[in-house]
């Protein structure tokens, strides 16, 4: 990965502002203009805990002063990455009041989601540091700024975890596009669901695609025609060369509507008290109980594929998890400490939108402090990190 992966830049240019911008920004830009501009101090914060992300919004507005022909002093009080709590003034934007008034509907756009994204991004590779991560978002994101700005929130959130877990964190995304903020030059991905569909079973798939990309590792997803097991080791089989190799994975997509090959209720509880029994005495609720035994991706079902894989010779097989791995199954998986070697997730994305609302408050003016009412904490730092760096 990239030390410090670009930011995503693009958005309005400013002679598009005034289409994308709230419209009482624009009267009182006009209202500035009549009666005189101030040089005003805006302090930006979240109402939640956070990783920081300033990038793409400091790069926008350098962009938008350069067009404008005016400087804004940008003060982080924090460096990207960093973890901030729930509140605290994550930068002071100084400048033109006439120039910066505008701005605010689109700057504020480019931080919070990412903000909230990197967190969960960093939570789950903490929680998972030595499991690696895909980001898989793409196909969940509103338009292509947003898949940008969600992939370099991914990275952000990763680099973070691995500065302080040291975490694998993620390697990679889905797509080209956005490969670049994880040291690649293309995206991950063996094959969607519709080429099993195609070939007709999952052992011709897995042929056709060995035989197209020779030189990629095989992902087997094993849940098409609900033979997880059955399908993975006739695979493997075919494949011995590539197995012993450790160029074999198993992607386990199984859908809540159904369990894999071989569990059912009594069956998941039996695995997970061979292999994990700590894991009842720390579960807290049902959604917990689910991910440890229930339908789908559970941490039983993980640790039933490891056994039959182990027990047929196919140590070197890893096994790729997907379906739902947000925040809190991630930390189900890490307590029941299950044997996953890669998680594809597009569930790092911010689940309650309104946890992603930035907020901006001018707390000077003309260098005088003044703040609404119950806003006055945003007066106590002064930014120290320099914006530029």
């Amino acid at each position: 990965m990239n030390d410090k992966p670009h930011a995503p830049v693009d958005g309005p240019g400013a002679d598009e502002i005034s289409r994308w911008t709230d419209r009482y920004f624009l009267k009182t830009k006009a209202t500035i203009g009549h009666f005189g501009d101030k040089t005003v101090t805006y302090a930006i914060f979240m109402r939640r805990p956070i990783i920081f992300t300033p990038r793409p919004m400091v790069e926008w507005l350098k962009r938008m002063a350069r067009e404008r022909g005016v400087e804004f002093q940008i003060e982080l009080n924090y460096q990207e990455g960093d973890w901030v709590g729930a509140g605290e003034p994550l930068l002071y934007l100084t400048g033109s009041f006439y120039h910066l008034v505008d701005l605010e509907t689109l700057y504020l756009q480019k931080l919070g989601a990412c903000c909230v994204a990197a967190y969960n991004a960093y939570t789950m590779t903490c929680d998972l540091p030595k499991s690696a991560f895909i980001a898989m978002d793409a196909r969940h994101c509103a338009g292509i700024e947003m898949e940008e700005l969600m992939a370099y929130a991914a990275a952000v959130g990763s680099q973070a975890a691995q500065r302080d877990k040291g975490a694998v964190g993620f390697i990679g995304t889905s797509n080209d596009a956005t490969a670049s903020y994880f040291g690649l030059k293309q995206g991950l991905g063996t094959m969607p669901h519709g080429l099993i569909g195609y070939a007709g079973s999952t052992l011709r798939a897995a042929e056709m695609f060995v035989e197209m990309f020779p030189d990629e590792n095989l992902v087997i997803l094993s849940d098409f025609f609900g033979r997880e097991i059955t399908d993975t080791l006739e695979v493997c089989r075919r494949f011995p060369e590539l197995t012993a190799a450790g160029r074999v994975a198993v992607r386990l997509d199984t859908h809540g509507g159904r369990f894999t090959e071989g569990l059912g209720p009594q069956r998941s509880y039996a695995v997970l008290e061979k292999y994990a029994p700590m894991a009842f005495r720390l579960y807290r609720n049902e959604t917990e109980l689910r991910y440890l035994t229930g339908t789908g991706v559970s941490a039983a079902a993980v640790y039933h594929v490891r056994e039959a894989l182990d027990q047929a010779g196919f140590e070197k097989v890893k096994i790729v998890c997907s379906s739902g791995f947000n925040v809190e199954k991630c930390r189900v998986m890490a307590y029941a400490e299950a044997p996953i070697d890669v998680i594809g997730t597009g569930s790092y994305l911010p689940e309650r939108w309104t946890e992603t609302y930035a907020t901006a408050d001018i707390v000077t003016y003309d260098g005088v402090p003044l703040v609404k009412v119950g806003r006055e904490f945003l007066l106590k730092k002064r930014g120290v990190v320099d914006a530029a760096d």
